[in-house]
């Protein structure tokens, strides 16, 4: 019995990684709706698992659960983007503060790491690799949120950021102000390395609400409609 329970776990959980990257990677653009046998064929196990990863999906805002008709993509609107920066910068904002108010020992550790996938960031932006530039950006602001200890805010930010990835992959190479998102990373690892709580929590915020007021009007200059 033991065994079952262990071996539908771990498929339950291969669903989930395997059609969680699908949706990320536009495997399956928004709006698109498919079966679960469908699914189920795809990743060549039985459709109890891929119900189960697809309720959990659906919990994290990627797609709808349709009684008898299978899933649907969940789409994003601008203003959906806007409303998860709304989560994201004050999550954000708090997280760099408590990182700031730590011993000095810590506090410069955290630093290191922040400063470590800043530098990642700057490296790739040098070799115009907007995906490893994505990667290490994506690595920063999780890194941020997880030294803070507060496992409530890492569940909350990566489900956000999760909804929000296929809108910041789809614009990250129309984005004019790369250079200066490097420039905030390290002044916000300078503010907690210092030791100073509020200007942290300010750099944190400004971060981003800019990157929103940059982001939202560019999906609407592109005219889409649903991410």
């Amino acid at each position: 019995m033991t065994l079952k329970v262990a071996t539908r776990s771990w498929l339950v959980d291969d669903a989930y990684l395997a059609l969680k990257a699908a949706i990320l990677g536009n495997d399956y653009p928004p709006g698109h709706q498919l079966s679960a046998q469908e699914l189920a064929l795809r990743l060549g196990m039985s459709r109890t698992p891929v119900q189960e990863a697809a309720l959990r999906l659906q919990q994290e805002g990627l797609l709808d659960i349709l009684p008898k008709r299978g899933i649907r993509i969940r789409a994003l609107s601008a203003a959906d983007i806007a409303e998860i920066y709304d989560v994201i910068i004050a999550i954000e904002g708090h997280a760099a503060e408590i990182n700031a108010s730590k011993e000095d020992a810590e506090r410069h550790a955290i630093a290191d790491t922040l400063e470590e996938a800043t530098a990642r960031m700057d490296d790739a932006l040098l070799r115009q690799d907007m995906t490893a530039w994505g990667d290490a950006d994506a690595a920063f602001h999780q890194l941020l949120v997880a030294q803070t200890g507060n496992q409530r805010f890492v569940q909350i930010i990566a489900t956000v950021n999760a909804q929000a990835h296929r809108a910041r992959m789809l614009t990250v190479t129309l984005r004019e102000n790369l250079p200066r998102s490097i420039e905030e990373h390290r002044a916000m690892a300078q503010a907690i390395r210092a030791g100073q709580p509020g200007h942290a929590h300010t750099l944190a915020r400004a971060h981003r609400a800019r990157a929103r007021g940059e982001l939202i009007p560019l999906i609407e200059r592109l005219g889409l409609k649903h991410l």
